[in-house]
């Protein structure tokens, strides 16, 4: 009777290990050089776009940022830190440090808590809620270009949608120069800003809830706690790490705001709406700067690289612990 064989899965000097053939040695050298062969040859395309479009330009606009330049040749009227001078002493940057603070405090203190009661509403049992689903996040989908002529067209002076409906309703005192005036066009700038990106937010909101498992609420709605203490001692800490990420795409994207801004108001008016981005385009584009834009483009990444750094090291130290933890689980 052949009896089938079976290695043994233990170790020692009293298991007999047949030694390896020279050729399956070089059949698993083979195997091991191809697969190495083909891992390089997919993320080589990658790095060469990485290194042309990414890693480059930043290096010649730290390297840019040190000259004179009107960009047209190679720099060569060296003024060293010249430039980063001039920036923090420039009355139009300093503004557009205030305002990039005031967009990012609205952002984080207005904007996400909208979005986020609108996901927690529409995670409910509502009816058409898929078609509200649809409405809230169709202005993320429009690009900032349209967006920006859109909301032009609404809020033009005096035939404008919505100097029209404050007519109607007998508010016409609210209505004006949305975007002429200093001291409504942050506001209003903010208004548009939250309309085309809340519906992102509550998306990643929506997508959270839903992975947050109903035995746990259901268990809290049993031990007799009502809709605000299950959502302060269940959902939302479950919800957090969404949240963390989610303030964070918030940040980033008020410091390098730019198109949205650029097509509604161009900075104005008299630089009152005016982003560090704005600014940039402004300097290397229209004035032929681009030695001092390059150093606003390197201020910004700095500004982005510290959150970016400071936020992964002190807010999402522990959602990376646990990522890691548990791709260590997995592999064995």
């Amino acid at each position: 009777m052949t009896s089938t064989f079976l290695p043994d899965k233990r170790t020692g000097p009293d298991v007999d290990v047949p030694p390896m053939s020279a050729g399956a040695a070089k059949g698993r050298a083979r195997r091991r050089a191809l697969h190495w062969l083909t891992a390089v040859a997919f993320q080589v395309p990658a790095l060469v776009l990485f290194l042309v479009l990414v890693l480059l330009p930043i290096l010649f606009a730290l390297y840019a940022a040190f000259f004179r330049w009107g960009g047209f040749g190679m720099p060569s009227d060296y003024i060293g830190t010249d430039n980063f001078t001039r920036l923090f002493q420039d009355p139009v940057f300093l503004g557009d440090l205030w305002r990039c603070l005031v967009l990012v405090v609205l952002s984080v203190a207005v904007q996400l808590p909208f979005a986020l009661a609108m996901a927690v509403l529409l995670n409910q049992r509502l009816r058409g809620r898929a078609v509200y689903r649809m409405l809230f996040f169709a202005p993320y989908v429009l690009s900032e270009a349209i967006t920006g002529v859109l909301f032009s067209m609404i809020f033009a002076p005096d035939d404008g949608l919505a100097d029209q409906l404050l007519g109607h309703v007998g508010l016409d005192g609210l209505g004006g120069e949305w975007f002429a005036d200093p001291s409504m066009v942050m506001a209003t700038l903010f208004l548009v800003m939250t309309w085309k990106y809340f519906g992102f937010h509550m998306m990643l909101y929506l997508a959270g809830l839903q992975s947050i498992p109903r035995e746990l609420t259901e268990a809290a709605l049993i031990d007799g706690a009502n809709a605000w203490q299950r959502f302060r001692s269940v959902t939302l800490p479950l919800l957090a790490p969404t949240l963390r990420i989610s303030v964070f795409l918030s940040v980033i994207g008020a410091i390098q705001l730019f198109d949205l801004v650029w097509v509604t108001t161009a900075g104005g008016p008299d630089h009152h709406s005016e982003t560090m981005a704005v600014t940039m385009f402004q300097y290397g584009f229209k004035r032929y700067q681009v030695g001092y834009a390059s150093a606003i483009s390197v201020v910004m990444f700095g500004i982005s690289l510290v959150f970016a750094l400071a936020y992964q090291r002190f807010v999402l130290r522990r959602d990376l612990e646990g990522a890691t933890t548990t791709m260590r689980g997995d592999a064995k």
